[in-house]
């Protein structure tokens, strides 16, 4: 009986997961025929598809990469304050702020994306707040830079941060806070070895949530950002659907997602949350 539980969500893991993975992996190492105006591909074995995509799109993965460990610690630093305000100082607030946490999702992507690239225009309210301080010229834009690439995929991701850490920080006895302060701890002692520490699965939790996403993400460098801030999801969506180029898109799918699945391994070991693989 249990087994049989199991199947339905088996099947649907072999058929819509497993099986894509394996046409994606056999797409890789296929070679355009001599007969180009067919657009077909041969299945060749051509495993230096991998090499030749980094090489030339290596620029794009390490701005994806880049962009995404910004992305993940403004998110963490924006996040952590607003998830311990929530779990200890909102009382019976705690409910509205969370819907509110939450509340961007009721939103579409892309549409939260676009209302972005209207606050960072030249006539938004962050650029007049910039010129107004004299931080910046009178003829400086925000849109169209990888600062704008940056913000934007920082505040859509800010909710996937956000409510793991809550999760952590609500699950911490009380007591244990009391129990500090009666050892003569302060606040600042207090959050450094007890709170910190507890809440360390939730801020690893929401790390990976938001740096996985991130790094492949491809809506904000499209839509706030310019042909130079471009990352390797961009190329893979312009090689897939516009050149047409199947083997190279796939190759670099597989080489984003093996990167990711090495980086997310070493940090977790590194941070002692192995239980949470």
């Amino acid at each position: 009986m249990p087994y049989l539980l199991l199947l339905p969500g088996m099947l649907w893991l072999i058929i819509f997961f497993i099986l894509p993975l394996v046409n994606l992996a056999e797409t890789s190492t296929k070679t355009r025929a001599a007969s180009q105006e067919t657009g077909e591909f041969i299945q060749t074995w051509r495993f230096a598809n991998y090499l030749d995509a980094f090489k030339e799109y290596q620029p794009q993965f390490t701005r994806s990469f880049i962009y995404a460990l910004l992305a993940t610690l403004l998110a963490l630093a924006i996040a952590y304050p607003l998830a311990y305000a929530i779990a200890f100082k909102s009382g019976k607030y705690k409910n509205i702020l969370l819907i509110l946490v939450i509340a961007p999702f009721f939103t579409s992507f892309l549409l939260r994306t676009i209302a972005w690239k209207q606050i960072l225009g030249a006539e938004g309210p962050v650029v007049f707040v910039l010129r107004s301080l004299h931080l910046i010229g009178p003829d400086t834009t925000i849109t169209a830079t990888s600062f704008a690439v940056v913000m934007g995929m920082t505040y859509n991701f800010l909710p996937f941060m956000t409510l793991p850490i809550y999760a952590s920080l609500d699950r911490i006895d009380p007591r244990l806070l009391e129990a500090s302060g009666d050892l003569y701890s302060n606040g600042v002692t207090t959050f450094r070895k007890v709170t910190f520490p507890l809440s360390m699965p939730g801020v690893v939790a929401g790390t990976l949530l938001t740096f996985i996403p991130a790094a492949g993400d491809y809506v904000n460098a499209a839509i706030l950002g310019n042909p130079t801030t471009k990352m390797i999801g961009n190329v893979i969506d312009s090689r897939f659907f516009r050149i047409v180029d199947y083997p190279t898109a796939a190759a670099l799918s597989f080489t984003l997602m093996a990167t990711i699945l090495i980086l997310v391994t070493i940090y977790i070991r590194r941070s002692g949350t192995d239980e949470l693989v």
